[in-house]
């Protein structure tokens, strides 16, 4: 079986992650690890990077309509 393959993004994410949790910060937020990972990111790389992140934030506001909608039994907008 094939593994997925990480983006440059992912990759750089994880490395961000990875390296803030060896520093000895009590909270690393996700804003950290962002800001962490686009700087670690090639220049070459950062327009996806932000498009993928537009989206995620898009996809995020879409399903907690569609949550919203459900919970109070109507239809997303």
């Amino acid at each position: 079986a094939r593994l997925p393959q990480l983006s440059a993004w992912q990759a750089a994410w994880n490395q961000a992650a990875d390296d803030l949790n060896d520093t000895s910060l009590v909270e690393i937020y996700p804003e950290d690890i962002g800001r962490l990972a686009f700087e670690l990111l090639p220049a070459q790389e950062r327009d996806e990077a932000l498009g993928a992140l537009f989206y995620c934030g898009w996809a995020a506001i879409q399903n907690d309509r569609e949550q919203l909608a459900h919970v109070e039994g109507g239809e997303p907008q």
